[in-house]
């Protein structure tokens, strides 16, 4: 199974344009490009069964954010409030991605 190409980086604001969750916004909080899914924080969230462990003696049931498919997010920009494609500008210090709407920088959490 090849890579799909992903639109988002982890710590992208995204929204959900599609599904149960569809119109909730949450921060990408891992990027799975092997399976073309991203996990978003506070969206998907399913319950786990978990085994008494040493950690966790008393066992139980956790939430926890489940990945969804990346054709199902879009990047959102806070600047113009509304979901938008991201489109590569260049500049001094190399190439940044842009909102297409407004044309702010979108945020780059991955060089933090």
């Amino acid at each position: 199974m090849s890579a799909e190409k992903v639109n988002v980086k982890k710590g992208d604001m995204v929204m959900v344009i599609t599904g149960k969750d569809a119109g909730k916004k949450g921060k990408v909080l891992q990027v799975l490009p092997a399976k073309g899914r991203v996990v978003v924080e506070k969206v998907n969230v399913v319950k786990k069964h978990q085994k008494p462990t040493k950690n966790n003696p008393q066992g139980g049931i956790t939430e926890m954010e489940a990945p969804i498919h990346s054709s199902n997010v879009m990047l959102y920009c806070t600047e113009c409030n509304s979901v938008t494609r991201k489109s590569m500008k260049e500049t001094g210090e190399g190439k940044v991605r842009v909102c297409k709407k407004c044309g702010h920088n979108l945020p780059d959490q991955s060089k933090k």
